[in-house]
C-alpha cells in the first residue's frame, strides 16, 4: 500500500505535475469501504468510527485525502425530502418543498451553522495517517438547497412572481453555507474543501445564466475566497451541463478543480483539452462507462487518460461523479489498479 502525500493532490490543484499518478473520488460506498478495509462497519456505530472506516478505505485505496462533512447535524431541513430520498434512489425535484411563497418563507426555521459541533474535525488528526488530510464537502450546494426547500418548478415561477423573495432565500441558503466552511477550514486535518452544488441538466443549467450570475455565482465565489484566505484549495463538484459556466467558474470563482464528468455532456479527455491548465481536472471516467465496460477496457481508457496528462499536470484520476453501490466493485479496483503499472 502506498503511503499518503497531500502534497500530490496539492499540485494537481496547482495545475503542477504530481509525483505520481494521483486519485481522486467524492465519495464511495460502505460495501465498497469494508472490502478495502477488510472490515465490517456494525450497526448503529458512532460517527467517529464510521469516519475511520472511510479514512481508512482511502487509504488503502491509495488516495492522498478521505472525503466528510463538517458536521453530520447540521442541514437545511427540507420538507420530507429526507424521509422520501431515504427509501427509493431518485426523487423528483419537486419533492418535499416546504418554502412556496412569502408566508411561508417567514414561518421556516433557518438553522445556524454556528450552533453545531464541528470537534469530529479535530478529532480526526488522530485518525488520519502521516501525510493524510481531509477533503470538507458541503450538505449540498446553494442551488441544490433552494430547490429542495423551494422545489423546482415553484423557483421557476418565484423567478417571475416575486424575484426579491427568491434573492432573500438564496441569501439564507448561502450565508449558512458560508458560515458551514467557515467553521470547517479553521481545522488543521482540513486540506481543502468541496463546493459540491448539481447546477444543470444534460443540455442546459437549471436556471438561466443570468440567473445563475445573480442568484447562485455570487455565493459561490464568496465560499472559494474565504477557503483561499484560510489557504485551503476549493473545489467545485457540479452535474450537469458546464460548458456555458466555466469560464465563470475559472476566471470569476476562482475555483482550483472542476469535478463530475458525463460523457454525453463532454467526455473528460475533451474536458481537459479545453480547460487545461487554467483548472485541474478530476476524475472524469464516466459512471455509466464503469459500469457497463469490462475491467480491462475501464484499465485501456484509464491508462490513456494519464499518459494524455502526462507532464502536463493538473488532473486525478477517478470516477465521473462517485463509486455508489451499483457500480460493479471489481470495475471500480480495474480503475485504481492502474496506478500502481
Amino acid at each position: 500500500m502506498r503511503k499518503p502525500n497531500f502534497d500530490n493532490m496539492l499540485k494537481v490543484l496547482r495545475k503542477e505535475q504530481p509525483t505520481r499518478t494521483t486519485l481522486f473520488e467524492l465519495f464511495m460506498n460502505y460495501p465498497l469501504y469494508e472490502r478495502l478495509t477488510g472490515r465490517i462497519l456494525p450497526k448503529n456505530v458512532d460517527e467517529m468510527a464510521a469516519l475511520n472506516l472511510v479514512i481508512d478505505a482511502y487509504a488503502a485505496a491509495g488516495y492522498d485525502y478521505a472525503t466528510t462533512h463538517g458536521c453530520e447535524a447540521f442541514s437545511f431541513g427540507t420538507g420530507d425530502r429526507l424521509t422520501v430520498s431515504s427509501h427509493i434512489k431518485t426523487t423528483s425535484l419537486n419533492t418535499g418543498f416546504c418554502i412556496n411563497d412569502r408566508a411561508t418563507y417567514e414561518r421556516f426555521h433557518w438553522n445556524d451553522p454556528d450552533q453545531f459541533n464541528y470537534s469530529r474535525l479535530d478529532k480526526a488528526l488522530e485518525l488520519l495517517p502521516d501525510g493524510m488530510k481531509l477533503m470538507v464537502m458541503g450538505p449540498g450546494g446553494v442551488l441544490e438547497n433552494v430547490i429542495s426547500l423551494v422545489g423546482y418548478d415553484n423557483l421557476c415561477l418565484l423567478l417571475y412572481d416575486d424575484p426579491d423573495l427568491v434573492q432573500e432565500i438564496f441569501d439564507q441558503v448561502g450565508s449558512r453555507l458560508l458560515g458551514y466552511y467557515a467553521n470547517a477550514v479553521q481545522y488543521e486535518s482540513v486540506g481543502f474543501v468541496c463546493s459540491n452544488d448539481d447546477w444543470g441538466f444534460n443540455t442546459q443549467t437549471f436556471l438561466s445564466l443570468d440567473d445563475m450570475r445573480k442568484y447562485v455565482f455570487p455565493w459561490h465565489k464568496k465560499i472559494v475566497d474565504l477557503s483561499h484566505e484560510n489557504g485551503k484549495p476549493c473545489i467545485l463538484h457540479s452535474c450537469g451541463y458546464f460548458t456555458d459556466v466555466m469560464d465563470a467558474v475559472i476566471d470569476d470563482m476562482h475555483y482550483d478543480g472542476k469535478h463530475s464528468f458525463e460523457d454525453n455532456i463532454l467526455p473528460v479527455e475533451d474536458s481537459y483539452e479545453k480547460w487545461n491548465p487554467r483548472i485541474a481536472i478530476l476524475g472524469g471516467i464516466d459512471v455509466d462507462f464503469i459500469i457497463k465496460a469490462t475491467p480491462e477496457q475501464i484499465k485501456t481508457r484509464c491508462r490513456k487518460m494519464i499518459e494524455r496528462t502526462s507532464g502536463r499536470g493538473g488532473y486525478c484520476l477517478g470516477t465521473g461523479n462517485s463509486v455508489p453501490e451499483y457500480i460493479p466493485q471489481e470495475n471500480y479496483l480495474a480503475m485504481i489498479s492502474v496506478i500502481d503499472e
